[in-house]
């Protein structure tokens, strides 16, 4: 019969599970709005209070009307008015015991807080207050320890027992660490074991540590002092340390097998419970060293949730569950033996969830619902229902209410059967107490959202119009748009179940009206709601890339279009940088940004970013300042250092600097230089911190906590730095939590089954605190996988062990020190080791195109048998015969080709003629090659026959002759016939014509180039050229000319191995280039050459000025040609008269032969001189006889131009590609040595140069 009731009940469940709705009453929302109360905090179960500071018992509730408080202590009332050192704070249950009055251990007791109004009672969990306690250290006289080298060694910690327990670790006088190895290492209990002792183990500060969290205290026991002597050192050293040691071992240490330390005996059992850490140790003594290693009798380890430490001799097992339970076997093993422990573990579990907490009900009366309490546990634990705080068979009785076991069901709810309702759920491990209501309502529908709300969005963006609502029942949501014709439904509108309104591409049509109706069976409610969509904001005018002279202004246009109703804002950034406000230079107009007085710091990439309330747009542009006219230099020297450094404003993370400027020395300041030096952490070197303008003389410092600092200022001139100033005083900022996290975290696998996390460590500056170590958390990449933690100090990478193979996992590293932890890291993804391939691809087909090429094909192979990173595929081939040869050539060694990435077939070059070829192929990862495919065969078709290896003249007679030739050593098919093509020439002689085969005429094959898609892309880094190669040969590269370059140039060449793409930097602006792909194999086999590509730089917009476009310049060189024009008549008349012009004067007063360049100054001829060395430059000489000769030591910068075309940088110097001299050179001497100058040839060299 109860079996029917259980079954009946279950049914009613699933009827009624549709209809019980969990809601929230929204009590901020609608006031006067029922409801029952609900706990929102309470303090943890198990409390633990630190006895210094008042103690805080919190209990905050929420409900309508605002509930009442009241407590109990040990299970009776607590009445607060009658303790004067408890108070509870307003509208609220939290208790406040002030302890200054009285001892904290008065108040170590079990608290319950209970919250009621008129609809319900809520209670909180049965709260145990127990204050720390970090005793100390009973004192005692630790006599010291003399062993014989080889015993094993066992020092007792035995901490004094605290609560929590304490963290205990070893160290030395020194406060280091002592090291741990395999044979060394610290149990579970704290005391340090040693397997074996050695000499160097004697030491006096062995000293065991106990900190207390809690209080953050730590508490030190006696050094203790070891000494490890052989056997004759203990003979001679007895008497010594006779009455005031103790001597262990006196028999000598010799190699023995392992036996247990701890634990003890052959077996031994633990209780855990699910869901904490199970930690069980085995340490071994033994000689040599053992090894320990840990198995599971009646199963596997759970490889992602299971760790070893202390050097295997701790197996650690986290999150555990009931699969846990069994059998686990430690073996301690060395060369002499081996010896075994099984630990019987149980698993046990305190209650917990299994679908979650019970949800409160709202209902409207008549309405259905339930209260399910789901829970289990080891053993399975007991459920009770009480309402009100009140056990249920004592409540009164509600026709309306049923309970089954874990489930209460609700039919026909009516008015007045609110309530709160706790379940508890308990077994003798703990217990689980949970709160839910059931509220009674009848409430007509609300609509939440503010009424006229108008939303607004920018055009083709997603639109989102909320209507949140209330009542009970939980009414039903239509939308209307404008007028209330017809409902809105189907496309391109999405309704969601919270009544949100969706439009995923808003468009112009869509600015509307809309209302939002609300109804249940009490009534309906509506809203208006209006949605404006706006134009996108655009950029009309870009800025422009400007070269300005310092001094000079300039100005940056950006102008915008945007939607008339949005107000815009225009910001301007200097390298994503703002501007400077007290810097009046800088002027912002609506449209653009005007700089005055240039200087060279002004030059960057500015940006102009224009946003609204609703979007934003920016644009870039670049600024260069060059040189202006030199003006004469004043003489300056470096300034003085700064004076009178003094700290103000002195914050946690702050401190406000200020200074006194030296003396200038005839150059501004330009800017002040702010060091410090961290004496903590990295005494004696100096950091620099900051700049400031060199107008200021005070700077707010932001800064690190945990620093020692010390502050030191520099100034810079024109001229140079300046000495640092004195030092200023040491300011001390408090240690706190880390900022950071590690950056550079990467998740990779070195074996098969185990995955590597590295990271890259904070440093000493970034710790902000003492203590700092790294909490390692990772977890499978699938949905409710666990994280698993571990830290670790010291280190930059983590070893995660029995891994499933390439499995990918998210990993995240957090940086800890001992004031908290740092923010919470982001994510990443690793993947655990590689392994080989297990699988080939299949359906391997090859098609022979011609000859000398084949295309092979094949299915992609699947990304779970490849069990790592796809690198690739291999082809492995080889020529089995030609057909000709009848398999007398079957030696031939295999050819691999690779093709990286994911491809799906492959192009063969470079086959032979005529011949049979097997092939198969394989996938290749990170670790290596997979098995290969079955081995295919495909034979290539006849080609073109080697010429004859010899032709021979015989039996010539006067119309006859006969000749003889060989066959070729290529046959590539077989051959049907030979050509003879003869033609007319001079008369033979009678010796026979033979060629041999190193002179034979050349035979021109065709070779199929291995590139393809070869293309080319233009942008502001350079070309970019890409391509397809499948060919064998190694060195690939680029190589590339210009369009029109004369024979004579070679071809410049950037290398490519293992790409298929290349950046071409430095191509000049306005060229067209021809660019083409090289393949080379061997020295004696034929360079394999892609299509040439024509690639086209565009010339450089506004970046220089074509001077030949100027009016000032085109009057000048009129008017030195109308000079020149005159000149040649004057010196025409003069010839005729046979008298002598200016410049022959000229050139017959000088008698020094050098060549003299023209100054700038006096347009005169004289020496050029560098600013540095002043060495003159010599030019070429002129020989008596009139003619200009060039010396064999003399440059020019055509020289070293390409085809003499030079170009002109942006503050008028020139640039030029230094390769080499042009082969056109020694022709141009060779006709100046020949040829006079005359006023001719100086007016094209003139007109050439213009």
């Amino acid at each position: 019969m109860m079996e029917w009731r259980r079954m009946d009940a279950a049914l009613l469940v699933l009827l009624l599970g549709h209809l019980a709705t969990a809601l929230e009453v929204p009590l901020d929302l609608l006031e006067g709005l029922p409801q029952p109360p609900t706990i929102t905090h309470q303090s943890p179960k198990d409390y633990i209070i630190d006895p210094r500071e008042n103690i805080i018992i919190h209990c905050d509730a929420k409900g309508k009307p605002h509930p009442s408080f009241s407590w109990t202590r040990n299970g009776t009332h607590f009445d607060i008015d009658e303790d004067p050192n408890v108070t509870m704070r307003p509208h609220s249950g939290t208790l406040v015991v002030d302890i200054s009055r009285a001892k904290a251990e008065h108040y170590e007791c079990v608290y319950q807080c209970t919250a009621r109004n008129k609809h319900g009672t809520a209670v909180s969990n049965n709260i145990v207050v127990q204050q720390s306690r970090s005793p100390l250290w009973s004192k005692e006289k630790i006599k010291p320890i003399v062993v014989q080298e080889g015993v094993s060694l066992v020092l007792p910690c035995r901490p004094p027992a605290g609560l929590p327990p304490p963290i205990i670790f070893w160290m030395d006088n020194y406060f280091q660490r002592l090291p741990q190895s395999s044979r060394v290492s610290q149990s579970l209990n704290g005391d340090l074991y040693f397997s074996n002792v050695l000499r160097e183990d004697s030491r006096n500060d062995y000293i065991c540590y106990a900190r207390f969290p809690y209080t953050q205290t730590i508490q030190q026991k006696q050094p203790i002092t070891v000494k490890v002597l052989n056997m004759d050192a203990i003979n001679d050293t007895m008497a010594a340390f006779y009455n005031d040691t103790d001597l262990f071992s006196e028999e000598p240490a010799d190699e023995r097998r392992p036996s247990f330390l701890i634990p003890s005996g052959p077996s031994s059992s633990k209780t855990v419970l699910r869901g904490q850490v199970l930690e069980m140790e085995c340490i071994a003594e033994g000689l040599p060293t053992p090894e320990v290693s840990w198995t599971k009798v009646s199963g596997d380890l759970p490889a992602k949730r299971t760790s070893f430490l202390h050097y295997q001799r701790t197996l650690r097992i986290v999150n555990v569950s009931e699969s846990d339970a069994g059998d686990y076997r430690c073996t301690a093993r060395n060369q002499l033996g081996s010896v075994h422990h099984t630990i019987h573990v149980m698993v046990k579990a305190a209650p917990y969830w299994i679908s979650g907490t019970p949800r409160n009900l709202v209902l409207a009366p008549g309405e259905n619902g339930v209260l399910t309490c789901r829970a289990n546990g080891i053993p399975k634990p007991s459920i009770t229902w009480t309402m009100n705080g009140e056990s249920i068979e004592n409540s009164p009785k509600d026709v309306s209410r049923k309970v089954e076991d874990d489930t209460i069901i609700f039919t026909d709810v009516q008015t007045g059967s609110s309530a709160v309702y706790q379940c508890n759920v308990s077994n003798d491990y703990g217990y689980l107490l949970s709160n839910a209501f059931v509220n009674v309502l009848s409430e007509p529908p609300r609509v939440l959202t503010s009424a006229n709300k108008v939303y607004q969005v920018i055009k083709n963006h997603r639109a989102l119009i909320d209507c949140a609502s209330f009542g009970s029942p939980i009414p039903k949501i239509q939308w209307y748009k404008d007028s209330r014709s017809s409902i809105l439904e189907g496309d391109p509108y999405i309704f969601h179940d919270n009544g949100t309104l969706e439009i995923p591409i808003a468009q112009a049509q869509n600015s509307a009206k809309y209302t939002c109706v609300a109804r249940n069976k009490f009534g309906i409610s509506e809203n208006q709601i209006y949605l404006e969509v706006k134009e996108p904001t655009r950029i009309l005018t870009l800025p422009e890339y400007k070269v300005v002279q310092s001094g000079t202004s300039v100005v940056f246009d950006c102008k915008v279009k945007h939607d008339p109703s949005l107000i815009p804002n225009m910001i301007w950034y200097k390298d994503e940088g703002e501007l400077p406000e007290d810097d009046k230079r800088f002027i912002i107009e609506s449209d653009s940004l005007t700089i005055t007085d240039v200087t060279e710091n002004d030059a960057g990439e500015y940006r102009c970013l224009r946003n609204t309330t609703l979007d934003s747009v920016s644009a870039t542009a670049k600024l260069t300042v060059v040189e202006a006219t030199p003006t004469p230099a004043v003489v300056s020297e470096r300034p003085d250092p700064p004076t009178d450094l003094e700290l103000t404003d002195q914050e946690k993370r702050s401190v406000r600097l200020t200074w006194t400027p030296g003396d200038e020395h005839n150059s501004p300041i330009q800017r002040f230089l702010i060091q410090y030096e961290d004496s903590l952490h990295h005494r004696g070197h100096w950091h620099n911190l900051t700049e400031v303008p060199g107008t200021k003389t005070t700077a707010h410092l932001k800064l690190s906590p945990y620093v020692h600092y010390t502050f030191r200022v520099l100034a810079i001139n024109d001229v140079n730095w300046s000495r640092p100033s004195a030092p200023s005083k040491v300011f001390r900022t408090e240690a706190a939590a880390p900022d950071d996290n590690p950056t550079g975290v990467h998740g990779f696998g070195t074996e098969h089954n185990n995955l590597v996390i590295s990271w890259k460590p904070l440093t000493g500056h970034q710790s902000n605190g003492p203590g700092l170590r790294y909490k390692v958390m990772w977890r499978q990449n699938v949905e409710g996988a666990e994280w698993m933690t571990e830290t670790v100090a010291n280190s930059t990478k983590f070893v995660v062990s029995g891994t499933p193979t390439f499995f990918p996992y998210e990993l995240k590293v957090q940086a800890v020190n001992d004031h908290g932890e740092g923010p919470e890291p982001a994510g990443i993804l690793g993947y655990s080791g590689e392994d080989l391939p297990v699988a080939f691809p299949e359906n391997v087909q090859a098609i022979v195109l011609n000859s000398t090429l084949a295309k092979v094909h094949w299915n992609p192979v699947p990304s779970k048998l490849i069990r790592g990173h796809l690198k690739g595929f291999k082809v492995y081939y080889w020529r089995e015969h030609e057909h000709d040869h009848h398999k007398n050539n079957n030696n031939h060694p295999k050819q691999i080709l690779t093709f990286s990435g994911n491809h799906t077939h492959g192009m063969l070059p470079g086959l032979h003629p005529y011949s049979r070829y097997l092939f198969n192929v394989r996938v290749y990862n990170g670790k290596g090659e997979g098995p290969h495919s079955p081995t295919q065969e495909f034979e290539t078709p006849e080609g073109v026959p080697g010429p004859p290896t010899s032709l021979t003249v015989t039996d010539t007679d006067i119309d006859s002759l006969t000749l003889e030739w060989s066959p070729p050593h290529v046959h590539n098919g077989r051959i049907t016939s030979y050509t003879l093509k003869y033609q007319p020439g001079k008369t033979p002689t009678s010796h026979p014509i033979a060629w041999p085969s190193s002179h034979r005429p050349p035979h021109k094959v065709r070779h199929v180039s291995p590139f393809g898609n070869v293309s080319s892309s233009v942008g502001e880094d350079g070309a970019l050229i890409s391509w397809e190669y499948w060919g064998p040969e190694k060195n690939v590269y680029v190589e590339y000319i210009l369009k029109n370059s004369e024979g004579e140039e070679e071809w410049q060449k950037e290398l490519v191995n293992g790409s298929q793409n290349i950046m071409l930097k430095g191509l000049k602006g306005g060229s067209s280039y021809r660019v083409r792909l090289v393949a080379k194999g061997h020295h004696d086999q034929p360079l394999h050459l892609s299509e040439e590509v024509l690639v086209t730089v565009p010339a450089v917009v506004s970046r220089q000025v074509d001077i030949a476009t100027q009016g000032w310049f085109i009057g000048l060189m009129c008017a030195i040609a109308l000079l020149i024009l005159i000149l040649l008549i004057i010196c025409f008349i003069q010839r005729n008269k046979g008298g002598k012009y200016p410049v022959k004067e000229k050139e017959d007063a000088h008698t020094d032969p050098e060549f003299q360049p023209m100054k700038d100054d006096d347009c005169t001829f004289g020496e050029y001189s560098d600013n540095e060395d002043h060495k003159p430059l010599k030019g070429s000489r002129t020989p008596s006889n009139g003619t200009v000769k060039r010396d064999d030591s003399d440059d020019s910068l055509v020289d070293y131009g390409e085809g003499g075309d030079g170009q002109f940088n942006e503050d008028g110097s020139f640039i030029g590609q230094y390769s080499g001299k042009s082969a056109s050179r020694d022709t141009a001497e060779g006709h100046e040595s020949s040829e006079a100058p005359s006023p001719i040839n100086a007016m094209n060299s003139l007109n050439s140069f213009v």
